[in-house]
């Protein structure tokens, strides 16, 4: 989610207005469609009230007992466990290169990393990417289909829903509970997911501030916006020569073929940036986040 977009906004919108010709009929512009979108705000309403009774206090006190070097590790611990699927999904949508580069990492932190909680393999130019099941779908051409507010998960769309069920069986800890294990293993698993989330949403609470001031007009559509252009700009890796949606234009086309990318520096007629992909190049490298919380903070 680029910020500066919020900044820009309003004169985008002048622009635009402006510049539409007035013998246009309204039939023929871009509709956005939200079919859900009553349940959504429910949803995001409860989601809001967990997250303010049990997620945001759980944060504080994880942050109050821990160092900062403590919760860099148990970033990296996780992200080093995500690279499993990050690597499958690679392979998934072909990315070779890429792929390898992601297995590496993971040998890597596992051994050299202290399982992880060390991220040396980005000392060796190995950086983290981002990939899931559901950029793999989008890959294949699955579509999105309509935004899709999921309680306890957050933001999301039908195939997106389905994307984190394919993350779930690339997560090696949810297999202790299909094989057993025991009760020790269970607990100890069960104690790493709530490690998980509470890390997760400790390292947001820097930027909580930012998102409620940006979301003040209408935060139901802020978020479903921005999560929309977020996932469109992972599913084509950044690539895209379309016009950027407007985050807070609640009226603005946002099919699910509008593609976000780049960053705006200044106000203009257009305010797309083509990102052109390098002939035998990389992906860009994305620093990885997961769905819950990135765009839901408190109010």
């Amino acid at each position: 989610m680029n910020l500066r977009k919020i900044f820009t906004t309003v004169s985008v919108l002048m622009t635009v207005a402006c510049a539409t010709p007035a013998n246009i009929k309204k039939e023929t512009l871009p509709k956005k469609t939200d079919k859900f979108e009553s349940w959504n705000r429910q949803m995001l309403s409860f989601n809001e009230d967990v997250d303010n009774a049990i997620l945001k206090p759980m944060a504080k006190g994880y942050m109050s007992a821990t160092s900062t070097d403590v919760e860099k590790g148990v970033t990296n611990f996780f992200s080093n466990i995500d690279d499993i699927g990050v690597a499958v999904n690679d392979l998934l949508q072909f990315k070779i290169t890429q792929g390898s580069m992601d297995m590496s990492r993971f040998v890597v932190n596992t051994t050299a990393g202290g399982l992880g909680v060390f991220d040396v393999a980005q000392m060796i130019d190995l950086p983290k990417h981002n990939e899931d099941f559901g950029q793999t779908l989008g890959f294949w051409g699955v579509p999105s289909g309509d935004y899709l507010m999921l309680p306890f998960v957050g933001p999301s769309s039908p195939r997106e829903a389905v994307g984190l069920l394919g993350d779930a069986l690339l997560n090696p800890f949810n297999y202790t509970f299909i094989f057993g294990g025991g009760v020790a293993i269970s607990a100890a698993t069960s104690g790493l997911s709530v490690l998980d989330v509470t890390n997760t949403r400790a390292g947001l609470m820097s930027t909580e501030r930012m998102v409620n001031e940006a979301a003040a007009g209408d935060r139901y559509s802020f978020i479903r916006n921005a999560y929309q252009q977020r996932r469109e700009y992972l599913v084509h890796d950044g690539i895209s020569d379309e016009s950027d949606i407007d985050l807070l234009d609640d009226d603005a086309d946002f099919s699910s073929n509008s593609k976000a990318k780049g960053n705006m520096t200044k106000p203009s007629n257009k305010t797309s940036v083509t990102t052109p992909r390098s002939s035998g190049g990389l992906p860009p490298v994305i620093n990885n986040s997961r769905h819950l919380l990135e765009l839901s903070a408190p109010k």
